[in-house]
């Protein structure tokens, strides 16, 4: 009896989780790119803007999604996107790369006249770790105040993807957070991949509604100058080598300086590891960051996974123990308030093909939340590639 009562408390504590921070899913500004043909920042608003990517080996990826992020319709006039027009400088930060990226972009520096690359030497001594050393860089060496993030494996979704991410900046935002998603492929992690990151969009975005932004992705995110400058000077900066868009975020982040953008047109996307192994490695240098965040941002975060694993494992015993019939409703009602909102948000981001794995992903995700525990509370990542 008392695993049912824990059951029921567990239930009632993710579905008002859900009502309070899910149904934000309605607040999340997206925008119909078939019909949102007006430039989102007026011409006569528009800054100049300094893209940054840190690439380490990334010799192939810049020489396919460079041109693209080069060729963005972002100027005095709102349909050039040739560099005599363009309003924005790309920079590549070459972090003591070993493949031949210095040719590369030696060889697209001709070509693009708003190209510039910042080389840090393998032996270079280094006052900040890993990524945020080579992104440190990036910052010093740009010439305008506008910043924006993206990674050498990510490629835009339109030529508008500049235009849109800076938009809330124009505004009066300091920070910008965007949908950084993967390509749809085959097998059961591509498609849990999506889902996570989904998932992951969903909270944040929840999260920035309510007043509390606490994470971006590092691979499609702006902010100022003086934002990221904030951020350096905070003590926390420096304790992991990456993690560099969730802690700008925790950091400097509050409700007012905060925007989201949920635009297909402003999307990214890369191509999701292949294989378990890589993938976990890849997770757990995203989740080393979670246990610098807020008391009360981890708080609730922390309630959420717990209470998410702990109803799941106390569902599965009542259904030969305790009240099965009345463990089976109540976790329907769970199922439908919680698959509800997922399904409005797969839907504002195109991935509405993942729909039919919920039942397999919320399930999944408590294992998920079993197998990085440690690296959620305690563990670091020591590695940003």
């Amino acid at each position: 009896m008392a695993l049912f009562y824990l059951f029921v408390f567990l239930a009632i504590i993710q579905c008002a989780y859900a009502l309070y921070f899910f149904v934000r899913v309605f607040s999340i500004p997206s925008f119909d790119s078939a019909q949102d043909d007006k430039p989102k920042t007026p011409v006569k608003d528009r800054q100049p803007v300094s893209i940054i990517i840190c690439a380490k080996n990334e010799a192939a990826n810049l020489k396919e999604n460079l041109p693209i992020i080069l060729s963005q319709r972002y100027g005095n006039d709102p349909d050039s996107h040739k560099d005599g027009g363009a309003l924005y400088e790309v920079i590549v930060v070459n972090d003591a790369s070993e493949d031949n990226t210095a040719q590369v972009l030696m060889e697209m520096e001709q070509w693009y006249g708003n190209l510039w690359d910042v080389v840090v030497p393998r032996d270079a001594t280094r006052a900040l770790k890993g990524k945020k050393h080579a992104l440190s860089k990036g910052v010093e060496a740009a010439s305008y105040d506008w910043l924006v993030l993206i990674d050498a494996d990510c490629v835009p979704a339109s030529h508008r993807w500049l235009e849109k991410m800076v938009a809330p900046l124009a505004s009066g935002k300091q920070i910008v957070a965007g949908y950084g998603g993967y390509h749809t492929g085959g097998g059961l992690l591509n498609a849990f991949v999506q889902w996570e990151t989904m998932h992951t969009f969903l909270q944040y975005s929840a999260y920035a509604c309510a007043g509390m932004p606490y994470m971006a992705v590092g691979r499609n995110m702006a902010c100022t100058r003086a934002a990221f400058r904030q951020a350096v000077a905070s003590p926390a900066w420096n304790a992991l080598p990456s993690g560099d868009d969730d802690l700008l975020v925790s950091i400097v982040g509050n409700k007012d300086n905060t925007a989201i953008v949920c635009d297909r047109e402003a999307f990214t996307t890369t191509t999701s590891k292949t294989t378990w192994a890589d993938w976990r490695k890849q997770k757990q240098r995203h989740l080393s960051t979670g246990k610098y965040y807020k008391p009360g941002i981890k708080f609730l975060l922390g309630l959420y996974g717990a209470s998410h694993a702990g109803l799941w494992l106390c569902f599965f015993v009542c259904l030969f123990l305790s009240h099965p019939l009345s463990a089976i409703i109540i976790m329907c009602v769970r199922c439908i308030v919680y698959w509800f909102f997922w399904a409005v948000m797969a839907g504002k981001l195109g991935r509405k093909n993942i729909i039919y794995f919920f039942p397999f992903f919320d399930i999944g995700w408590m294992v998920y939340n079993f197998a990085f525990f440690p690296y959620i509370t305690h563990k670091d990542e020591k590695n940003w590639k």
